[in-house]
C-alpha cells in the first residue's frame, strides 16, 4: 500500500512548525534575560559568551519541549497505527493527515512523538535525582570538612567505599529485577529523602533562630511539603494523588542518588576544608556564630560556583546513565518513550531501519552537549569571580 510522503524540506518545515511553543518560550526568555542581564547575577553572565548562550539555548529547548510535549507531539507516545509500522520519515497518516515526521518504529508508533515525550522522563528524573544527591552530599560534606577528625574519617570511608564500585555495576545491582522485588529501594529512598528536610530545617534554624514566629512557619511548611512529597515518593501514598513513582522509577532514582552523593560529598568536603581557613570564617567564629551557621551561610555560598558547575555535569552524566540502563533493558518499562529505551527498541532492526534510532540518540547527545557547554560557561565565570 502506497502512502503520501513529505520530502526533506517538508519534514524540516514540519518539525520546525511543531516546535512553535518552544520558539516562543525561548524568544521570551532570551529577550527578558538580555534586558535584565545586569541584575540576574551568575545567570546574566551566561549571555556574555557564545558558549553560555549555546548551552543555555539547548537546555531551555529541551525544557520547553518537555513542558509543551502534549502540544508539540502529533500522536501519543503509545499510540499505534498498524499501517505505518516501520514507516519512512515523512509518511502521512491517511485518516488524520498528520505525518510521521521521523517515521514509525517496529510497533507502528510515531518516532517524533516518542522522542518529544521522552524528554519529559529525562528532565523529570535526572535534575531531580541530582538535586537530591547535592543535598545529601552537601549535608554530609560540610561537617566532614569543617570538623575533620573522626567525623571526617568515618564519612570519607563510607564515601570511598561507594566510589570503589564501578558506576555501571553499581547501577546494575540497584536496578536489577531481583532488587526491585525487595524492600531495599524503598528503605534507601526513605533514608535519602529525609536529607532535604534536614538540610532546609537546619538552614532556616541557623538563620532565623532569633525570629521564632517566622522560624515556626518556615519549619512547618518544610515538614508539611516535605512530608507530602516523602509519602508520595517513598510509599506511593500521596493523598492528593499528584506525586508518585512507579517501582522501576524509584529504583533508578535511588540508584542515581546513591551513586552521585559520594562524589558531591568529596567536592563539598574539599571546598569546606579550603574555605574554613578564610578570614571571613574566622571573623564569624570570633563573633560566636554557631558552627552550622558558618557552614551554611559563610562556607556554602562561597562554594556555589564549583557546585553549580558540578551539578550541570552530573545531570549530563545521569542522562547518559539513564540512556545506558534503558539500552540494556534495566531502565523504565519496555513501552516507555525515554530515549535509552527507544534506542534499545530501535536497535533490534538497525540494519534494516536506521531512522527510529537516530532521533532519540541525537536528542540525548544534544541535551548532554548543552549541559556541558553550560558547565563550561559557568566554570569560566566562577574562575573570574
Amino acid at each position: 500500500m502506497q502512502f503520501e510522503t513529505l520530502g526533506f524540506f517538508g519534514i524540516l518545515f514540519g518539525v520546525v512548525a511543531r516546535f512553535w511553543p518552544v520558539w516562543i518560550g525561548l524568544g521570551t526568555v532570551f529577550i527578558l534575560s538580555t534586558r535584565y542581564r545586569k541584575v540576574l547575577g551568575l545567570y546574566g553572565h551566561l549571555f556574555e559568551t557564545k558558549v553560555g548562550i549555546a548551552g543555555l539555548a539547548i537546555c531551555l529547548f529541551w525544557l520547553f519541549t518537555a513542558i509543551f510535549a502534549d502540544v508539540i507531539a502529533p500522536f501519543g507516545p503509545l499510540e499505534q497505527i498498524p499501517l505505518l509500522k516501520n514507516a519512512a520519515p515523512g509518511t502521512i497518516e491517511p485518516e488524520t493527515g498528520l505525518p510521521f515526521l521521523f517515521g514509525g518504529d517496529r510497533l507502528a508508533r510515531d518516532v517524533f512523538s516518542r522522542m518529544v515525550f521522552g524528554s519529559q522522563i529525562v528532565l523529570a528524573i535526572a535534575p531531580a535525582a541530582t538535586l537530591f544527591a547535592l543535598m545529601v552530599g552537601t549535608t554530609l560534606g560540610l561537617p566532614a570538612g569543617y570538623y575533620g577528625g573522626r567525623i571526617d574519617s568515618v564519612l570519607s570511608f563510607l564515601a570511598n567505599l561507594v566510589l570503589a564500585f564501578p558506576v555501571i555495576l553499581l547501577f546494575y545491582l540497584l536496578v536489577t529485577p531481583g532488587i526491585r522485588e525487595t524492600s531495599i529501594p524503598q528503605w534507601l529512598a526513605g533514608f535519602f529523602f529525609v536529607f532535604p528536610m534536614i538540610f532546609l530545617s537546619t538552614l532556616f534554624y541557623t538563620r532565623f533562630s532569633g525570629r521564632p514566629g517566622l522560624l515556626a512557619v518556615l519549619i512547618g511548611v518544610t515538614f508539611l511539603v516535605g512530608g507530602w512529597l516523602y509519602a508520595g515518593l517513598v510509599f506511593n501514598a500521596d493523598p492528593l494523588g499528584i506525586v508518585s513513582l512507579r517501582p522501576n522509577e524509584l529504583n533508578i532514582f535511588v540508584a542515581v542518588v546513591f551513586a552521585s552523593s559520594p562524589g558531591v560529598f568529596r567536592i563539598v568536603r574539599g571546598l569546606t576544608m579550603d574555605i574554613k581557613t578564610r578570614d571571613y570564617v574566622a571573623a564569624a567564629q570570633t563573633r560566636g556564630e554557631n558552627p552550622w551557621y558558618i557552614m551554611l551561610w559563610e562556607v556554602l555560598p562561597n562554594a556555589r560556583g564549583p557546585l553549580i558547575v558540578d551539578a550541570c555535569l552530573r545531570i549530563g552524566y545521569t542522562t547518559i546513565l539513564l540512556g545506558t540502563l534503558g539500552y540494556f533493558g534495566l531502565g523504565l518499562a519496555p513501552e516507555s518513550p525515554d530515549w535509552g529505551t527507544a534506542i534499545k527498541e530501535s536497535s533490534r532492526l538497525l540494519r534494516a531501519y536506521i531512522h527510529p534510532a537516530l532521533p532519540p540518540a541525537l536528542a540525548l547527545m544534544s541535551f548532554v552537549l548543552g549541559l556541558n557547554l553550560l558547565a563550561d560557561a559557568l566554570r569560566e565565570q566562577s574562575l573570574k569571580d
